[in-house]
């Protein structure tokens, strides 16, 4: 796999090195089990995958090398390139501009624009509209374009599908700007809706079995699909595509019910006639993360931190998987460990932030499992671990294992 040019300042040489240890054992990545950092009183399980993607490191590489080459010139987001509060900040003290927030709100007026500007796509991608204004406005985006590769996977996936006369589902959540992104290349070829979860999932079947009278259609999905979209003509033939940082597992189970919604109603000779087999649709670095922290919660642990933006889509779903089976604390930096006995942490749900009290059984060997998300720096993860340490009086032990790993 290519290798980019990230900045030193997001590189942990520990965290490399323990990386590059797992690769050189597990080309093939079949061992799931975690990485233990045995420190005496304080034992910490790293996930077998967890950090930068491909799609981060590349949009990185693009933007800063941007910045680089056209000094001087007025360099724009169309928003945040990926959720994470160190890179975007820096990018903002780099003289990088947002145009619009996370939810689509305009920031800065699109009229300041002129074509000698230079405008950066997100990781996340854009809609087909946003990519038009730009092009009107004399603005080439296609030279500045960060979107991921697996965004634009599922973008042909649903062009695939389209062709062949199915409507398209999208599993996302309707504010993120990927699944913004998304919906509009696929609205643009095929009849599109999108669903938040298997709750919105469940109305949507008993409108097409007639549980539900055709009426609630627009009561729960008109500002959810395409414009004209007729449920009854255009929910016979359907595809399941996604945000591809969606749970792997909430996906299948969407995909599934729809696909035996449809054997009910057409029987299952007919099933490839009404339902696209799409395959799923997340990207690598989703399924290594979220199958890495299944094979991170197999192990006993006192409590699990999770590192990421508190936007990220991808670390709020790792947050879902381990706090199912214990208490987990969700943090984007080192910061947010204030002390040995309060943690400021965030709930993956609201967003809202909060201060916890006594997180950390100080009175005995603790155990702790860790991971982050596909856009958080490796070096968020080692002062996390470095601060977790001294609250254990640990240092040296820290540092032993560092330099051990790092001789390997």
């Amino acid at each position: 796999m290519k290798q980019f040019e990230v900045p030193i300042g997001y590189r942990s040489s520990l965290i490399s090195a323990i990386k590059q240890k797992r690769k050189e054992e597990d080309p093939l990545k079949k061992d799931t089990q975690p990485t233990l950092l045995d420190l005496g009183n304080l034992k910490i399980y790293l996930a077998r995958h967890f950090g930068f993607c491909y799609g981060v490191e590349n949009a990185i590489e693009i933007a800063y090398k941007t910045i680089e080459e056209n000094k001087g010139k007025r360099i724009y987001l169309l928003s945040e390139m990926i959720h994470n509060p160190q890179v975007n900040n820096d990018l903002i003290q780099k003289g990088v501009q947002f145009l619009q927030d996370t939810q689509g709100k305009e920031l800065i007026p699109l009229s300041q624009l002129t074509k000698e500007d230079i405008v950066i796509i997100p990781a996340f991608g854009t809609t087909i509209e946003m990519e038009k204004k730009m092009n009107g406005m004399g603005i080439n985006v296609q030279q500045y374009n960060t979107t991921c590769p697996f965004v634009e996977k599922v973008w042909n996936r649903g062009d695939q599908i389209a062709k062949k006369g199915y409507s398209i589902i999208i599993h996302g959540k309707p504010k993120h700007e990927e699944t913004r992104a998304t919906f509009s290349h696929a609205a643009a070829n095929a009849p599109s809706l999108i669903v938040n979860d298997m709750e919105e999932t469940q109305l949507l079947i008993k409108i097409m079995t007639g549980a539900l009278p055709l009426s609630d259609f627009d009561k729960y999905f008109a500002d959810k699909c395409s414009k004209g979209f007729d449920p009854v003509k255009d929910l016979v033939k359907i595809g399941v595509i996604n945000q591809t940082t969606q749970l792997a597992t909430d996906t299948q189970a969407i995909s599934d019910v729809l696909k035996n919604t449809i054997i009910a109603k057409y029987g299952i000779d007919q099933l490839q006639e009404h339902f696209a087999d799409t395959r799923d649709t997340l990207c690598y670095a989703t399924n290594d993360n979220q199958s890495a922290v299944n094979g991170l919660l197999e192990l006993p642990g006192d409590l699990a931190i999770v590192m990421g933006g508190k936007n990220s889509s991808n670390s709020s779903h790792l947050v879902e998987l381990c706090e199912n089976k214990l208490p987990t604390y969700f943090i984007d930096s080192a910061e947010n460990l204030i002390s040995p006995t309060s943690i400021k942490q965030t709930n993956w749900r609201n967003k809202e932030e909060s201060m916890v009290s006594n997180y950390l059984p100080l009175n005995k060997q603790t155990t702790i499992l860790m991971t982050s998300g596909a856009s958080c720096p490796d070096t968020v993860v080692e002062a996390t671990i470095q601060k977790l340490a001294s609250y254990y009086n640990v240092e040296a032990a820290l540092e032993k294992v560092t330099l051990s790993i790092l001789a390997q």
